[in-house]
């Protein structure tokens, strides 16, 4: 049995003139977590789409669990689970009904206990009998989940599971993730949101259906061989136009009250930009050298490509 639970060739998807998947290779190891990260449009749900059956590719192989996603999809639906962003609960059923209803359709008999030890890890006992229709959007999403895993899936996908959801809620929802790889089930998710890609043992980032890299968080930190500083002033905008001027700086981004500006030199100090802004008469309140951050690689990458996340 291959040590994958998923290995793609060459994938291609198109929509008339639109490209939506170009010529994607990845493999995704079984019982990890596995995240795709990228802009709107990049192509992330239509790749979920054709890895659960519903949409079909154009070209490529495509293996899910040992078996072909073109011609062995029958024989792959029972053992897979797929979340999509506009789950569909059943409004005016109770959590209990719902998971109940998701049993019975996948032919599962004795769920009961099952659903008891789900209602308990979901933290959603004392709310079993309420409608879902008038459940929060994390409990929403736990609810979903639960119909999920009430038939032992072997592989999850989740497409921005924690879109909308309640701080409180989307931590919790990570703490089932995490139990879920203990428990050897394989999670490939896409998130817009940085923090979640950390978590993943492999990230991917898709832009404009094209796979840019695919690694662990730390290897795509590393990749960057750029220095990146965080800087303080007390004119945002003005220092932002300022800094534009300066040809060794590679790439500015704004956030809040700080700029984080990436140099070409990864052995540029801070001493180094300090003279280097005070050269071109920019003041600032402070400057310091900090790790590259994940979302400072893919808004660098995505620079290189021209778009503008």
């Amino acid at each position: 049995m291959s040590m994958n639970a998923i290995e793609i060739k060459d994938l291609t998807k198109t929509y008339g003139t639109i490209t939506a998947l170009d010529h994607i290779n990845l493999t995704i190891s079984r019982g990890s977590m596995f995240t795709i990260v990228g802009p709107d449009g990049a192509g992330k749900t239509t790749l979920l789409q054709i890895l659960t059956g519903i949409v079909k590719p154009d070209d490529g192989i495509i293996h899910v669990l040992g078996k072909n996603v073109k011609t062995e999809m029958n024989q792959i639906k029972p053992d897979i689970g797929y979340l999509t962003q506009g789950f569909s609960l059943y409004q005016d059923l109770t959590i209990d009904e719902n998971i109940e209803f998701f049993a019975e359709i996948h032919q599962v008999r004795d769920y009961k206990e099952k659903r008891d030890e789900l209602l308990d890890f979901m933290r959603l006992k004392s709310f079993r009998n309420r409608m879902s229709g008038k459940l929060s959007g994390g409990m929403k999403q736990k609810l979903a989940l639960a119909c999920t895993l009430i038939y032992r899936p072997k592989i999850i996908f989740l497409d921005e599971p924690t879109t909308g959801v309640d701080p409180v809620s989307r931590r919790d929802f990570w703490m089932i993730l995490a139990r879920l790889i203990r428990d050897n089930i394989t999670i490939v998710m896409t998130t817009p949101y940085m923090d979640e890609a950390e978590r993943a043992d492999t990230i991917a980032l898709l832009n404009k259906g094209r796979l840019l890299l695919s690694n662990t968080p730390e290897n795509v930190k590393q990749s960057l061989h750029r220095s990146v500083f965080h800087i303080t002033t007390d004119s945002i905008q003005e220092t932002s136009l300022a800094l534009q001027k300066i040809p060794t700086i590679v790439s500015i981004q704004l956030f809040g009250d700080r700029i984080d500006i990436m140099m070409n030199n990864i052995d540029t100090s801070g001493t180094d930009v300090e003279k280097l802004l005070h050269e071109h008469g920019i003041t600032i309140t402070g400057v310091r050298k900090v790790s590259p951050t994940l979302e400072n690689v893919f808004i660098h990458l995505l620079g290189k490509e021209g778009t503008n996340p």
